[in-house]
């Protein structure tokens, strides 16, 4: 070391392995990104976009069916973020995604009930129903049908329950429940992006009633399941949807026991 030199305060000439470690200076961070903003509509702008949706799909909603289902889709929206009920949050793609899509199967479910017009009750299942889609939809067009939501996920089912109490739809309710331990029956069970056909039937076999019907809402015609299927279940019909503003291949598959 030169002569008359000072070492500044906190410097060490040693820089071998035993050198003092002071902190390292870390890399300056930006600002961290905005969450995704998630898009809202209010109950009116709902009803503006399910308008031209119905008259193509040559649906008839009066005034009151019109408001429950834009209300319905305000309460899923609301408590989307609390529940999880639905992985899709802006309303934009919540009406093209869901609204639109159930709404699609009214058609195809109104002729075949009156096809067995049998003056009895209808009862419809909707098996793993999340927040009630496509179950609460049909409850609210349908009310001369009896709607059981059915679902693993007890929140999700008492969400249901609750839309049920608050839109004045005597017609629904909801269950927690596995579908295999449930011991009603029903004659149209229907399902929405549930499981494959395979077993989609084996879960719910028991819960068939007598004559009664599948309807499954799937999305590309499901050849492969349907080849899976035991020799005394009948795919007696396949429909192709057409859903308004959804670019995305939709069907319906029916099916029952045979004999």
């Amino acid at each position: 070391m030169m002569k008359g030199y000072k070492r500044p305060l906190g410097h060490s000439s040693y820089t071998g392995s035993g050198a003092p470690k002071g902190p390292r200076p870390q890399p300056r961070q930006g600002p961290k990104p905005a969450a995704p903003r998630v898009v809202n509509w209010a109950e009116a702008q709902w009803l503006e976009a399910m308008a031209p949706v119905l008259d193509t799909l040559g649906v008839s909603l009066d005034e009151v069916q019109r408001q429950r289902c834009a209300a319905y889709m305000g309460m899923l929206s609301h408590w989307n973020g609390t529940y999880n009920l639905t992985a899709l949050r802006d309303a934009p793609e919540m009406f093209t995604h869901h609204l639109s899509d159930c709404l699609a199967v009214l058609p195809h479910l109104a002729k075949h009930l009156e096809a067995g017009a049998s003056g009895q009750p209808v009862r419809l299942l909707d098996v793993g129903s999340g927040g009630g889609l496509p179950g609460v939809l049909l409850a609210i067009a349908r009310p001369d049908v009896q709607v059981c939501c059915v679902d693993t996920v007890g929140k999700k089912a008492a969400f249901i329950r609750q839309v049920g109490a608050e839109l004045r739809l005597p017609n629904l309710r909801a269950e927690h429940a596995r579908v295999e331990d449930l011991a009603s029956r029903h004659d149209i069970i229907t399902s929405r992006a549930f499981a494959s056909l395979v077993d989609f039937i084996a879960l719910t076999r028991e819960r068939l009633a007598p004559g009664g019907v599948w309807m499954a809402m799937k999305g590309k015609s499901p050849d492969d399941e349907r080849a899976g299927l035991p020799d005394d279940i009948e795919v007696f019909h396949v429909e192709q949807l057409q859903v308004p503003g959804l670019d995305a291949e939709r069907c319906l598959v029916w099916m029952r026991k045979r004999g």
